[in-house]
């Protein structure tokens, strides 16, 4: 699989902002959510190679968003990174088994979230 479309889904406009610089620089295209909710919307009406996911947004959370996604047959295919400031390692864990592929702390070192992409690829 080859990532070219990324979806970033996070409640702060400033790591949006962030998040996505990072990908457009680097020939990402980008599309954002504002909510969990609106989150597993647009993925499912645009179907993004990859998702970045936050943990901690009002009503449907980070974990709670990706796991629908996970089993939703329709969006299971769509990797999905959580990218949050949860740092603790059982938040990494709960993460993986709601199913994520990976998980980054905030804030977002573009070196190390650029890695973790062409991992996906």
């Amino acid at each position: 699989m080859i990532v070219r479309t990324i979806l970033v889904v996070d409640d702060s406009p400033t790591d949006r902002h962030i998040i996505s610089s990072i990908l457009t620089q680097n020939g990402y295209q980008v599309g954002v959510a504002e909510s969990g909710e609106e989150g597993v919307t647009k993925a499912r009406e645009t179907w993004p190679d990859l998702v970045l996911m936050d943990v901690v947004m009002p009503g449907i959370n980070g974990y709670q968003a990706t796991r629908m996604l996970a089993r939703d047959s329709a969006t299971r295919h769509i990797p999905i990174i959580l990218c949050t400031t949860k740092d603790q390692q059982t938040d990494k864990i709960w993460g993986l088994r709601q199913g994520a592929q990976d998980y980054i702390t905030k804030p977002v070192m573009a070196a190390e979230l650029l890695q973790k992409i062409a991992r996906l690829s």
